[in-house]
């Protein structure tokens, strides 16, 4: 299908972009790789009268150490996240996950910033930055606020953004020396996960299990007691409601948490 009618407005700097926002309110859209937002104005699922592109802003394209935090640049892109050096050392799980994310399109258009942003529970990253006690640092005309990423994801496609505001930063502990684990399972390479899990020490991230990306309470209260992999993979579902598909049943995923939960816990603790 074709898009609505929109305008286009091209910023160069973050503050370009804030004064886009102010000016157009919550008729426009931040666009950053397209790959959440162009196909969801196909299908008319939104409709934004104003574009405005933040592509070209590098000032958010990084990744650097800020003393015990690795601090993440908005729009650095997955392939990017994939092999860069500071990740693979200090937060290999996310380096891990940005690059199992679709396929080579994908990753290199795709930015970390617009998939928080976009809030889907089936994707990868917001339920790695879950695991990984991230904190998201949004700004706006008030200025600069940080979000931990546990208050981030609101509902489905919801978060607590506001129109003038955008997300310009990701910020995780370094995890340097704790063990990790990241499991999903899909139809096909490039589709969404039907069901994920990404964990980092006994922290648990579940992907698909909800309407928003959940942590795995019951697993990780069950690791800090010293339960086994298996004793808190067996938990990984409880208070979880996945939505009941053709191809996948709500009892479905909850298995698939279970097995796939433990798996990763078993590769954590390795």
């Amino acid at each position: 299908m074709i898009p609505a009618q929109f305008s286009y407005q091209r910023a160069s700097t973050v503050d370009e972009a804030l004064s886009l926002l102010a000016e157009h309110g919550e008729e426009a859209k931040l666009l950053a790789g397209g790959q959440s937002l162009l196909p969801l104005m196909k299908l008319r699922l939104a409709a934004p009268e104003v574009l405005v592109d933040v592509a070209p802003i590098d000032e958010l394209r990084y990744v650097r150490l800020d003393g015990d935090d690795i601090a993440i640049g908005a729009l650095s892109r997955h392939q990017d996240l994939n092999g860069d050096p500071v990740l693979a050392e200090h937060a290999p799980l996310l380096a891990h996950v940005a690059g199992s994310i679709g396929d080579l399109q994908i990753r290199h258009r795709g930015t970390i910033g617009g998939s928080l942003a976009h809030a889907d529970s089936a994707a990868d990253l917001p339920a790695a930055i879950l695991a990984s006690e991230g904190v998201l640092v949004v700004r706006g005309p008030s200025g600069e606020r940080r979000i931990p990423a546990a208050d981030f994801f609101l509902g489905p496609f919801t978060t607590p953004l506001e129109p003038d505001e955008m997300l310009t930063e990701v910020r995780v502990p370094k995890q340097t020396g704790l063990g990790w684990g990241f499991e999903k399972f899909v139809r096909r390479a490039i589709d969404w996960a039907i069901v994920g899990v990404a964990v980092v020490g006994k922290s648990v991230g579940l992907i698909n299990m909800g309407g928003t990306p959940l942590r795995a309470r019951a697993t990780e209260e069950a690791l800090a007691s010293g339960a086994s992999p298996e004793e808190a993979g067996a938990l990984a579902a409880e208070g979880t409601s996945p939505v009941d598909e053709p191809h996948a049943s709500t009892e479905y995923r909850q298995h698939l948490a279970r097995v796939l939960t433990t798996r990763a816990l078993t590769k954590a603790a390795a």
